[in-house]
């Protein structure tokens, strides 16, 4: 083959090899700019959709939804000025309250129970603690300060603290504020100075623990005599919320004591007694008493048909 025409037609392979690898690159440059092109086009209305302003109302608004249990509680009659700011408010029939982080608002004795006081005509609706002028007072719970007071003939100089768990606690008979109003405290924070104000005939602490307004027995919640709190709960029951708790020895051997009396349950030695009521029946009798119907029948010499006589008196141990 003669050796010009051979690299002619090499010469003319090679350039039309770079045609075509041209052509390729031009076409996947036009295809990649294209591809290029319409994500562009996707992402061109970005900023206009993302706009500062309305992210920023968005996040406000979500910690405002979080934080809005914590508002409906310092908010309902907050400006009232009432001990009670809860009138014409709907209260739930029962409430399960966490009181374990707490504080005893002073370690003195009680002086005068909740209840109602023949003397006065009136219900005595907290506790009296015993404490010097002077002495510290301090909140039973985290929460904010929603009165500070004078009140001539009443609870002289009080505080009013409305607590994250949902109570509220009065502080009265004060001698000086160490606190403001809207002032957040945390349980065991100095709130007052104890004092002989207002319609009081010595130093002494009157202290109220309060749900929606209901003035709750404060013996229901703390134990004063052990200066701690019953439990890690307190129940709130619209039906039993006067009531207080008392674990004692010498509580339980009283409340026990009743239970005989109420039941006219008699115990002499190894013998025990039961005299019939009306509407009595053997079973309601022995399994009042953790017996068999059986037992009950061989200790009275009757049979299971025998009918029972009111007053009369049964043998049941």
């Amino acid at each position: 083959m003669n050796f010009k025409y051979f690299v002619s037609i090499l010469a003319a392979g090679l350039l039309t090899a770079g045609c075509h690898t041209a052509m390729a690159q031009n076409m996947q440059s036009v295809t990649h700019s294209s591809v290029h092109d319409d994500l562009l086009a996707m992402q061109s209305n970005f900023e206009s959709q993302i706009n500062l302003q309305e992210t920023t109302d968005y996040i406000d608004n979500h910690f405002l939804e979080e934080e809005e249990p914590e508002e409906d509680i310092y908010s309902i009659g907050w400006d009232s000025g009432l001990v009670n700011s809860y009138r014409n408010v709907e209260v739930p029939d029962r409430k399960v309250i966490d009181v374990t982080n707490f504080c005893m608002p002073h370690h003195g004795y009680v002086t005068s129970p909740y209840g109602y006081r023949p003397r006065f005509r009136r219900m005595h609706k907290g506790i009296d603690l015993k404490v010097q002028i002077g002495d510290t007072i301090r909140s039973a719970f985290d929460g904010k300060v929603r009165i500070t007071k004078y009140e001539r003939r009443g609870y002289g100089y009080y505080v009013v603290v409305r607590h994250d768990n949902g109570l509220e606690t009065v502080y009265g008979h004060l001698s000086r504020f160490l606190v403001k109003q809207d002032e957040f405290v945390k349980a065991g924070q100095p709130i007052a100075l104890g004092g002989n104000t207002g319609h009081s005939t010595g130093s002494h602490l009157h202290f109220e623990t309060r749900f929606m307004g209901y003035a709750i027995n404060p013996s229901a919640i703390f134990d004063f005599d052990n200066q701690t709190t019953h439990t890690d709960q307190y129940t709130f029951d619209k039906k039993t919320y006067e009531v207080g708790r008392d674990y004692s020895p010498k509580a339980q051997r009283a409340r026990y004591a009743s239970t005989l009396k109420s039941n006219k349950y008699k115990t002499g030695g190894s013998k025990a007694t039961y005299r019939v009521r009306k509407g009595d029946t053997l079973g309601k009798i022995a399994s009042r008493h953790g017996v068999s119907v059986k037992k009950l029948c061989r200790l009275n010499g009757i049979k299971t048909t025998t009918k029972l006589k009111i007053g009369k008196t049964l043998r049941v141990r």
